[in-house]
């Protein structure tokens, strides 16, 4: 009965593969002169700013009518990786092969030592999961270089065991991760709250707290430093982020993107309301929490009061014991928030999806075989069978009910059986 299982799943994850590198490799045959404008606006803007002039105003910017977005200090941290206009020119290869390197380089859930099937299910999710890679294939998007920040925040943050128990031994392993990972949400600003997250990981109160706080330092740092050592450009990157700069793109929250937000302003324009804020804004922390936030507290919670002492200390206190007692399942449970906090964002660009799937790659690894079959069916195959058919997923929700059916994909996987991975012997 194992061997036809294995069978059956590695025939599934074989055609998966096919499809997902099928797609990348029929985008190749496509006219390219089109895509790669994320990276041409950013590398303009650099190139700008190099010349003396404001690249917040599109007009100073050359081949684009794309604003620049990020705050003034990556200018000159863009610098270098614009220079000579190579990744311009070979985006698609870069992006590639940086893909590629955040599957290999991404941690587990508590295994020392990951097998191959185990790295090629990782690669295979970040290049192929919600068709997230692809997006950021198309635009040149540098959210391929937050991904690879994120991946070696989580190497950092997800330090593994020692000699079969969870031993702290290198905090300021730890301490760099949480600094990484709140400059990368500095690129970002809406995803800060993904950095709530690491309250679930397996570590004293105190110790969770200050990374957390050393994370949010490193988030605002950089919002800082613009402001007081670019102060001119800082102006201008609020009026840009404001819609403040006439005649041009600005960022704006109910733009087209595959968003809950989104989804809640369709929901109300379709019912009259859709120029009030208030009641759009109700509508999406309704939906959010609805769908997302409040099922996965509930399964945390259950799976605490499930354990034994439950009815000592506090709630918190017991959180805080279950997640020491059980280190694998904190860090599944780690993970999953930050799928859940971030699948949450008010504003989910189509590319954003491929920093969703280097969650999801994680969690996928150790799932039970039916688990695993169905998310790389919605999640991979499906995505990848209708984007190679020359449909695109862009101003639909499709990517938003993709990623949110694998999410509750893992969320029951981990309500049926919280401490699956924890190894014999370790709990107490």
């Amino acid at each position: 009965m194992t061997a036809r299982r294995n069978i059956w799943l590695a025939c599934l994850i074989a055609l998966t593969a096919l499809l997902v590198l099928g797609n990348l490799a029929n985008d190749t045959t496509l006219d390219t002169y089109h895509y790669g404008w994320d990276v041409r606006v950013n590398c303009a803007a650099v190139d700008a700013h190099a010349d003396g002039l404001d690249p917040y105003f599109v007009k100073n910017l050359k081949g684009t009518k794309l604003s620049y977005p990020y705050l003034p200090v990556t200018l000159d941290v863009f610098r270098p990786l614009c220079a000579g206009g190579f990744l311009v020119d070979h985006h698609r290869v870069v992006h590639l092969v940086l893909a590629v390197l955040c599957g290999l380089l991404l941690p587990g859930l508590g295994r020392t030592r990951a097998s191959s099937r185990d790295v090629g299910l990782r690669v295979l999710c970040a290049l192929g999961a919600f068709v997230g890679f692809e997006w950021v294939l198309a635009s040149g998007n540098f959210a391929i270089l937050s991904g690879v920040l994120t991946v070696i925040a989580l190497k950092l943050l997800f330090r593994p065991a020692t000699s079969g128990a969870w031993k702290d031994q290198s905090f300021s392993f730890r301490l760099a991760g949480a600094a990484l990972l709140g400059i990368v949400t500095s690129f970002k600003l809406v995803f800060f709250p993904v950095l709530a997250a690491l309250y679930f990981l397996p570590l004293p109160r105190g110790r969770k707290l200050v990374l957390i706080a050393v994370a949010m330092f490193s988030f605002a740092l950089p919002i800082v430093i613009s402001r007081v050592f670019y102060a001119d450009l800082f102006s201008s990157w609020l009026l840009a982020i404001a819609g403040k700069i006439p005649n041009q793109h600005s960022v704006d929250l109910v733009e087209i993107n595959p968003s809950l937000l989104l989804l809640a302003h369709s929901l109300m324009d379709h019912a009259g309301l859709g120029d009030s804020k208030p009641a759009v804004f109700a509508t999406y922390a309704l939906g959010a929490s609805a769908l997302v936030l409040v099922p996965f507290a509930m399964f945390v919670l259950r799976a605490v009061g499930s354990g034994p002492a439950r009815g000592e200390g506090s709630l918190l206190v017991r959180l805080d014991r279950w997640l020491m007692n059980h280190p694998f399942a904190a860090t599944r449970v780690t993970v999953l928030a930050m799928f859940a906090l971030y699948l949450s964002s008010p504003r989910l660009k189509e590319y954003a999806f491929f920093e969703l799937a280097l969650y999801a790659a994680i969690l996928i690894v150790d799932l039970p075989a039916l688990a695993l079959a169905a998310v790389l069916t919605v999640g991979l195959l499906v995505p990848a069978l209708i984007s190679i058919t020359g449909r695109t997923f862009e101003g639909g929700f499709g990517l938003l009910i993709v990623a949110m059916t694998c999410f509750w994909i893992l969320l029951l996987d981990f309500r049926a059986a919280p401490t699956r991975l924890e190894p014999e012997g370790l709990n107490p």
